[in-house]
């Protein structure tokens, strides 16, 4: 588990950063399970200055470094969430999503790509549908419902 890590909201240039930080992710770990067709149009959707403004981003820092973020729009689907690889098992996929949850309420939407699933699955969500691919974006519809004890 990482120690020292913090989470906040992101503004301005910090956005710039993320983007740039989810660029990386994907390049690495998820455009690979992707045409090459799929991975341009991701690079377009993340560069949407209009699809941009309508989230809210959080981030993970280490001391002045971001190590992932988490994007939410409409209060409760989760847009983008990537982790930088040497940050990866250290529970800060889990922490922000704690902090989305926060922003969220009970239910949680996202569209889960295929490298995330077992990610998504490992925090709660479940399959509402099998997986589907739009513009060669590959993805799974999820839902995360949070269960009240009495």
């Amino acid at each position: 588990m990482a120690t020292g890590i913090n989470i906040k909201e992101l503004f301005g240039e910090e956005i710039d950063s993320a983007t740039e930080l989810c660029l990386k992710v994907f390049n690495e770990f998820e455009a690979p399970e992707y045409t090459k067709y799929g991975a341009e149009e991701f690079c377009r959707f993340i560069r949407n200055r209009g699809f941009i403004s309508l989230l809210r981003y959080f981030g993970a820092f280490d001391g002045e470094r971001m190590a992932g973020i988490i994007a939410i729009r409409g209060g409760c689907h989760i847009a983008l969430f990537f982790v930088k690889g040497e940050y990866h098992r250290q529970g800060i996929g889990r922490r922000l999503f704690e902090r989305a949850k926060k922003e969220c309420g009970e239910k949680i939407t996202v569209n889960s790509s295929p490298y995330a699933l077992k990610i998504y699955r490992r925090l709660g969500f479940k399959e509402t549908d099998g997986e589907q691919s739009v513009n060669g974006l590959r993805f799974t519809p999820m839902e995360y419902q949070e269960v009240k004890t009495g």
